[in-house]
């Protein structure tokens, strides 16, 4: 088994704090900036940030739909670790300032991908698909806190 690692990054027209919140409000804001490929979003537990507990499905492709109920840390400031219970896959979302009213938004989903042939495909493909996604969800994010 090879470990998988997608990173996407998107320099924002806000403040570090207001993007932040904005990311870690997942009983507001979180639920909005998802696109189509997510599905039965609930917060189970928390809603903000560190202790939160959130359960969507993720329609990577056509064919492929992943569980996921995510436990929600802040180690450190502008930091925050989504790691799925149902899976070997972390996200974590790192907030820093990239000049005067900006912010450098970097998402980056690690997990232990498959092994053989299949492993090869999904370490090829997979990576492509899911910044394609998180693509998305910073367009989203930006309109949101650049209002």
């Amino acid at each position: 088994m090879a470990q998988v690692e997608a990173t996407t990054e998107r320099v924002v027209a806000a403040d570090p704090e207001k993007v932040f919140d904005t990311i870690a409000d997942y009983s507001g804001a979180r639920g909005k900036l998802l696109p189509e490929h997510f599905s039965e979003y609930e917060v189970r537990e928390g809603g903000d940030g560190e202790g939160t507990l959130v359960h969507w499905k993720l329609q990577a492709t056509s064919k492929r739909v992943r569980d996921c109920l995510l436990e929600v840390a802040e180690p450190t400031d502008g930091e925050l670790v989504e790691k799925d219970r149902n899976s070997s896959m972390v996200t974590v979302w790192r907030v820093t300032p990239a000049g005067e009213g900006r912010s450098r938004v970097v998402v980056t989903s690690t997990w232990n991908g498959a092994g053989g042939v299949g492993g090869f495909f999904e370490r090829t493909f997979a990576p492509k698909g899911l910044n394609r996604i998180y693509d998305l969800i910073l367009a989203n994010l930006a309109a949101e806190v650049e209002k």
